[in-house]
């Protein structure tokens, strides 16, 4: 079995893309940068996406260290979702992609 440094991907911009290269966890991300976030409201915020997908997304963001998940003591048990350190760094990319978009969109619409 590999380990995971050599699952990464020799190319940077292939290593960026398998760990936030689609729909759902950009749209969480995205999400995130406002604030915490409960899985609850991010189900209902994210029109489409099945709790299945969006559990294996938080957790396989977890697991790359792009999110943190805290699990408070309350009854009932609250656990929020927000962006690690790492995560916050991927706030230009998502700016970028969010200034692209709105150029595409007035030059298209």
């Amino acid at each position: 079995m590999k380990t995971k440094a050599e699952l990464i991907p020799e190319c940077p911009v292939a290593t960026t893309v398998s760990l936030i290269g689609n729909k759902w966890k950009l749209l969480i991300i995205r999400n995130l940068l406002e604030r915490p976030w409960r899985f609850n409201e991010l189900q209902r915020n994210l029109d489409g996406i099945s709790q299945k997908v969006l559990t294996d997304s938080l957790r396989s963001m977890e697991a790359d260290g792009i999110i943190t998940r805290t699990v408070y003591a309350e009854v009932p048990p609250r656990v929020e979702y927000a962006l690690s350190e790492l995560g916050e760094s991927l706030k230009p990319i998502l700016d970028v992609m969010k200034e692209w978009g709105e150029s595409y969109k007035a030059a298209n619409l």
